[in-house]
């Protein structure tokens, strides 16, 4: 430890080189968390896969009138639904460390204090990274080709995707400094999410719901980012619906990023 203090102190205080590699060690510990505790991947592997197959088999015939084809409409859906959803486990993740005391351990340390902040959001990139990758490839062994035969295209989607929930687990991170318990951030996140994800264009057209939700979901920004990832992936093109889901993203980081910075500096 006196070896660790001795470097760290040779250091420059604010360095941004310091800063980046410290953020990059604890994200690997997030990473290491993982691989202790695999069950914490449950939710980004075995869901997107039990979701396809569930909502295809129901659904399909239905909507579609062939599994097939209507995994071209779900994919889209699930990818992002599972994707946003995961990025809740930032803010629980965080309430937990502070619940256990990790932080007190971090404050002791000399590290920057927005070192542990900065690596848990990395780490969950990880989490989306896998979860896009599974729900892709679920979908192409299940008959949805596109994603193989325009694998490009796929890539930049999942990329896509993966910006906007790292955006959004800023939201998450700064409910997990306001709420008292992990278990409420998670009850509040998914209050959020759900009727964001459901109520969307994600399993069925907006044209066969009812007026009042039609709009909803229309405007919904869940719907526009699926919208985008199924041009991009179905018909190759970038249509406005991309921009305008970076353009959500970049306003969640601008809007939420200071804020949850403020608040963790308060208690770390």
């Amino acid at each position: 430890m006196t070896a660790v203090a001795t470097i760290a102190a040779a250091q420059p205080r604010n360095g941004v080189t310091r800063i980046v590699s410290q953020s990059l060690t604890m994200a690997y510990r997030g990473l290491l968390k993982v691989r202790r505790t695999p069950e914490q991947l449950f939710d980004v592997t075995l869901q997107p896969i039990i979701f396809t197959v569930m909502f295809a088999y129901i659904f399909g015939g239905a909507i579609s009138g062939d599994v097939t084809k209507y995994l071209a409409t779900l994919i889209p859906g699930i990818l992002v639904q599972t994707v946003i959803t995961g990025s809740v486990t930032t803010g629980v993740q965080l309430r937990e460390d502070m619940d256990k005391g990790v932080f007190d351990r971090f404050r002791s340390l000399p590290i920057a204090r927005i070192a542990p902040l900065a690596g848990a959001l990395l780490a969950d990139t990880v989490r989306y990274a896998i979860a896009t990758a599974i729900t892709f490839v679920v979908g192409g062994i299940m008959g949805y080709h596109q994603v193989f035969d325009h694998l490009g295209w796929t890539v930049a989607a999942g990329l896509l995707v993966i910006v906007v929930a790292w955006s959004l687990s800023w939201i998450f991170a700064l409910f997990g400094m306001l709420a008292r318990t992990a278990g409420s951030v998670q009850g509040i996140s998914f209050l959020v999410l759900f009727p964001l994800t459901f109520l969307s264009n994600a399993f069925v057209p907006t044209g066969t719901l009812p007026e009042p939700l039609k709009v909803f979901a229309e405007i919904n920004p869940v719907s526009h980012l699926i919208t985008a990832v199924r041009t991009m992936v179905n018909d190759q093109q970038v249509t406005g619906d991309v921009w305008l889901s970076l353009l959500g993203a970049a306003v969640v980081v601008a809007v939420f990023a200071p804020l949850t910075v403020r608040a963790y500096m308060r208690k770390a």
